[in-house]
């Protein structure tokens, strides 16, 4: 009886002594969080951003981690609702969390970057409304050109090389919408082409008879649409079934993999300026592509490369520190400049300006056979504010 008491002690204490050991010589973890529009409006954006961020989270942490460090990823879902996504910056911060990246939707990141700043906690967000560069938070990084860098190229595509005289101006309204539709319209008059009709639509509608007779009416020769993912799609199919024959440009939203395989033919002749694109043969960008598509079984698009990028922009930021340290990394940010040769993960030479906006080259693509052709690259230099 006194060994069978003995033998369960030495038992329990073996058990309490192997956990200990196991906690003790486990590797050291960094946690970053991963908040996106996982469902909601944003659903197609906010799911690809994460997709591409733990794709570089399994690819860092197999190749060591960051310092030495395992990424603790946690993703979250902001419901595409600001006030979701502002409590959970809020709660990353108290977390203890080395960096956030994302949310996507402009709207949610002009709610949700008061809190980045009043915890001071980087965040590498998908946003590319104007106004969010222009509140001087010095937490918020863009992984995507902004509005401001990117429609001085467009406006110009569209007025040099598309000889559009007379353009309609559909936009999304919301804050994306809204930055992007003023930022066009005073590119597209600076370079001579009159405004004829201009169109609000709103997230998640599904009828654009009205708008479309509204641009038949007007004589456009072009349109520039500019609707997040959901709407675009119907926005096409149903344009070319009243016959538009204009010259339709957009932006990445409207070139995004699933627009493109939902509108089909009606996608065909669309021309749109994309920060990043699977069309680039680069053999980095292209290798990216064949992971993503091996592990998702899907198309990257622009956001699955925002998030991939942002993971490893965090990664190679801290490298380059030596440590983990949230005001540091945002001072680094500042002022970073990254090259593939170093950074490979990066996939592409980038810099950030003060403002919190990055420097990369761009491209104008076109839609052929359903697929994205590039016409016309934009050195990084492009788009320096």
């Amino acid at each position: 009886m006194k060994y069978s008491k003995f033998a369960t002690i030495a038992a329990s204490l073996a058990v309490v002594f192997s956990a200990y050991s196991v906690g003790a010589c486990a590797a050291p973890t960094v946690k970053i969080d991963a908040i996106n529009e996982l469902s909601g409006a944003g659903a197609i954006s906010g799911t690809n951003f994460n997709n591409g961020v733990k794709m570089a989270t399994q690819q860092i942490n197999a190749a060591g981690g960051i310092l030495g460090h395992k990424i603790d990823l946690e993703s979250f879902d902001t419901q595409s609702n600001p006030g979701i996504a502002s409590a959970l910056i809020r709660r990353a911060a108290g977390d203890g969390a080395y960096a956030v990246l994302g949310p996507g939707f402009s709207g949610s990141v002009i709610v949700s970057m008061k809190q980045a700043e009043l915890n001071k906690i980087p965040n590498l967000v998908g946003a590319e409304a104007n106004n969010i560069s222009a509140q001087g938070n010095q937490y918020i990084f863009r992984t995507s050109l902004d509005q401001a860098q990117s429609m001085p190229s467009v406006a110009a595509y569209m007025t040099k090389e598309l000889h559009a005289k007379k353009v309609a101006v559909v936009w999304v309204n919301n804050d994306f919408g809204k930055d992007g539709r003023n930022s066009i319209i005073s590119n597209l008059e600076k370079d001579g082409a009159q405004i004829v009709t201009d169109i609000p639509e709103e997230q998640g509608q599904i009828d654009f008879t009205s708008a479309i007779l509204k641009i038949k009416d007007s004589k456009a020769d072009s349109l520039f649409l500019y609707l997040n993912e959901d709407g675009a799609a119907r926005f096409l199919v149903q344009l070319r079934k009243f016959g538009f024959d204009g010259t339709v440009v957009g932006q990445s939203s409207l070139a995004n993999p699933s627009v493109i395989a939902l509108a089909k033919s009606a996608a065909n002749g669309v021309y749109c300026q994309v920060g990043l694109t699977t069309a680039d043969k680069d053999p980095l960008v292209q290798k990216f592509i064949s992971q993503y598509e091996s592990l998702y079984h899907s198309v990257p698009d622009q956001n699955s490369f925002k998030g991939y990028i942002a993971m490893q922009t965090v990664a190679a930021a801290t490298e380059k520190l030596g440590k983990f340290d949230r005001q540091a990394l945002a001072d680094e940010l500042h002022h970073i400049k990254l090259s593939v040769k170093q950074y490979p993960g990066i996939l592409y030479d980038l810099s950030y300006e003060p403002n919190g906006n990055i420097l990369r080259k761009s491209f104008m693509v076109q839609v052929q056979n359903g697929k994205q052709v590039i016409v016309k690259e934009y050195p990084a230099s492009a788009a320096k504010g």
